[in-house]
């Protein structure tokens, strides 16, 4: 073995010796309620499917029909010759799902986060330097983005309006352009920005507001809208609760036409190909119909939430879908997988980098397909495991 590669080596020694290292299962997925790994079944609580349309017969079908009659590719960039006739109509309805004048496909939630985010703070466009306000929360793929152009980003506390308002009133002399990036529902706590006091902020102090609407989209909002109401530019993903593949950008006519021009990861990017178009295309038509799914998500979420705190588990500020129960050290988390799992439940240990240091936990994440007795087993495998935490605030 090289030189170098034996660092790579003991780097991922010193990530085992920490009970950090990653290592890949192989899934059998049939449907959207349970997976099976080594021969054995589970209830999965570990998918971003939230409202189960990955098995729907409707997005499943669309998804056929469009690779008979469009091919399995796209063949190209979008630039190229890879626009399919599919895109224009599709964009309409992300336009309109997100109440903005226009939309952009992209390849994937990560990529577009960091390609979009690396395009808007380009110095050679914008004439400056940026100002980025960034939640300390944040996504990985809106650090990235802006490590990938060279921002420093001015972190806020999580969540915290109050620290944002500090901050930009400090540099409110500074004539250069101001961002202010968040998500909406965050992805390892399930917990909620307040968005109208952002972009209230944003407002008054002439900043763009970027937010990442991942979560949110298609589970929560007024028929599944999301939560982005009052940003400026709306990132998305098609891979969570629209049980599908891409992303989005929602924005002005001006903004879309820039990132068609400026924005290397769609411009150097292969189209979506057809079959995946057609499953999103379905789920769009959808979401408008899945209320009681919305719903019966909700209720699932809210009641593990107090079995979870009735039994002294720290469930953090999550109200929504995402629960995350936090136990601290990276050992704690994966030993109360385990133990999830030995009674029947697949629910991921998230650790650091992903969490910061301390806040190790298990995301346990509910989605239509889960039953109310799925939630009472639950109840009952926490009961009898042998992590816990002291007893949390009731909702």
């Amino acid at each position: 073995m090289g030189g170098s590669e034996s660092r790579y080596e003991a780097f991922l020694t010193k990530l085992s010796g920490d009970r950090l290292r990653r290592d890949l299962a192989e899934i059998a997925a049939r449907d959207a309620r349970t997976l099976a790994v080594g021969g054995r079944t589970y209830v999965n609580l570990a998918s971003n499917d939230y409202l189960g349309l990955r098995f729907h017969a409707g997005l499943i079908g669309r998804a056929c029909d469009w690779a008979r009659e469009f091919g399995t590719g796209s063949g190209a960039s979008r630039l190229v010759t890879g626009n399919l006739e599919l895109f224009a109509d599709m964009e309409g309805k992300v336009a309109a799902l997100k109440n903005k004048p226009a939309a952009l496909l992209m390849a994937s939630g990560f990529q577009a986060n960091a390609g979009v985010l690396k395009a808007l703070f380009d110095k050679a466009a914008i004439g400056a330097d940026p100002v980025v306000y960034s939640d300390r929360l944040n996504h990985a793929s809106m650090h990235f983005g802006c490590q990938a152009a060279g921002v420093s980003q001015v972190r806020y506390r999580h969540l915290d309006v109050a620290h944002l308002a500090e901050l930009l009133e400090q540099h409110a002399a500074v004539e250069r352009p101001k961002f202010i990036l968040t998500e909406s529902v965050f992805s390892m706590d399930g917990d909620v920005a307040p968005i109208s006091e952002i972009a209230a902020l944003a407002r008054e102090h002439d900043a763009m507001l970027v937010v990442d609407d991942a979560h949110a989209t298609g589970i929560l909002g007024e028929g599944g809208r999301g939560l982005s109401d009052g940003a400026d530019l709306v990132v998305g993903t098609f891979s969570k609760a629209l049980g599908s593949f891409g992303a989005y950008v929602a924005c002005s006519d001006t903004m879309r036409d820039y990132l068609v021009n400026r924005c290397g990861a769609f411009i150097y990017s292969t189209a979506l190909p057809p079959q995946v178009l057609g499953a999103i295309d379905a789920a769009l038509d959808l979401l408008p119909s899945l209320d009681a799914e919305r719903d019966r998500v909700a209720a699932l979420s809210a009641r593990f939430r107090r079995d979870a705190h009735g039994l002294g588990f720290d469930t953090g500020g999550s109200s929504t879908q995402i629960v995350p129960v936090v136990v601290g050290t990276a050992d704690a988390a994966l030993r109360l997988s385990q133990s999830l799992r030995e009674a029947g439940f697949w629910a991921t240990a998230i650790r650091p980098p992903t969490v910061p240091q301390g806040t190790s936990r298990v995301r346990c994440v509910f989605t239509a397909a889960h039953r109310s007795r799925d939630v009472d087993r639950l109840a009952d495998a926490f009961r009898a495991s042998a992590v816990q935490m002291p007893k949390a605030a009731s909702d």
